[in-house]
């Protein structure tokens, strides 16, 4: 069988094709067909289910080619991951969960993984989300990416971003400079994510406007967060009391993520991890929502995965 997807800019066949035609070849290569460039598009050949879903993906890579993102081969290799049929996820799906992050227009994250699809799903439904699970899985930034598109939107005024500093004690007063200097190197995480979807300028601007806060768990004590996006991240990191305080801040209007890994906690051994304290008090309660993302999800390098399971399988032989 063959067909046809029109694509009548030589520069968007480019950006889809790759760099020496890396893209095409990876595509020709796990779906078991020819793809041949012709005057008024793509010409593919070979059996029908596989075609078919290479014209699927051809439509959602020229939706990210006209939005004016960049495809990478690991884009190609996360939606191939995801026209598995065992994945149960298609790309028309894939495609409707992009994430206009970009204060000036244009910028567009996109979930990789079902559960990434599952999470960004969760956090749009409920105002409660628990996002658990390994390092690189998208946990944070995915938050953050849903964060600033709400801010941008209207649907909140501010991002209040929040992680426990100093493991889970949070005793700043022991080192040098003001509080600002004392937590910074704990909170740079977070900034780092913000700059990848914001400019730098407008982040300052936004942060000394008020509009975007980033501080220690401690600083939420006492305070009723309304009309924000509030993150906590790293919250393995925190005690039970501490993700009580944090839970009971949620003010009207506003949507609350916690992010963690309880395979890599600070806390000092026998100590109460306020993750797995809520996940156990929490779990069926209506409104919040937690998601379990797991190795499949990790969307950085591909050792990154390895690295996981070797541990994995270390921890369970000790």
């Amino acid at each position: 069988m063959e067909r046809t997807v029109h694509i009548s800019d030589n520069k968007v066949v480019q950006m889809i094709f790759g760099k020496h035609d890396r893209n095409l070849k990876i595509i020709e290569q796990e779906l078991g067909l020819k793809i041949y460039q012709e005057s008024h598009g793509l010409k593919i050949v070979g059996d029908r289910p596989q075609v078919d879903k290479a014209c699927d993906l051809f439509d959602y890579l020229k939706g990210i080619v006209g939005n004016g993102a960049d495809i990478k081969e690991r884009d190609i290799i996360y939606a191939l991951r995801l026209a598995k049929p065992e994945e149960g996820v298609d790309f028309k799906k894939l495609a409707k969960e992009k994430i206009d992050v970009s204060v000036k227009g244009g910028g567009l994250i996109t979930p990789k993984t079902r559960g990434q699809i599952e999470y960004v799903e969760a956090i749009k439904q409920f105002d409660i989300v628990f996002g658990i699970g390994p390092a690189g899985t998208g946990k944070t930034f995915l938050a953050m990416a849903m964060a600033v598109n709400a801010l941008k939107k209207g649907l909140v005024r501010r991002i209040i971003l929040t992680r426990p500093a100093i493991e889970a004690g949070e005793n700043l007063g022991f080192l040098p400079g003001d509080m600002v200097e004392k937590v910074l190197p704990y909170l740079r995480p977070l900034y780092d994510a913000l700059y990848d979807m914001m400019e730098p300028g407008k982040v300052e601007d936004f942060t000394e406007q008020g509009i975007i806060e980033v501080a220690p768990l401690a600083f939420m004590r006492g305070r009723t967060l309304n009309d924000a996006f509030v993150i906590l991240d790293e919250a393995q990191n925190s005690t039970p009391f501490q993700m009580k305080m944090f839970l009971t801040r949620l003010g009207f209007d506003s949507k609350t993520v916690i992010t963690g890994d309880v395979t890599q906690s600070d806390l000092p051994k026998g100590t109460p991890n306020g993750l797995m304290d809520a996940e156990r008090i929490l779990a069926g309660i209506e409104g919040i929502k937690f998601i379990q993302l797991t190795r499949e999800d990790v969307v950085r390098h591909e050792l990154v995965q390895r690295i996981i399971d070797a541990y994995a399988i270390d921890q369970k032989g000790q």
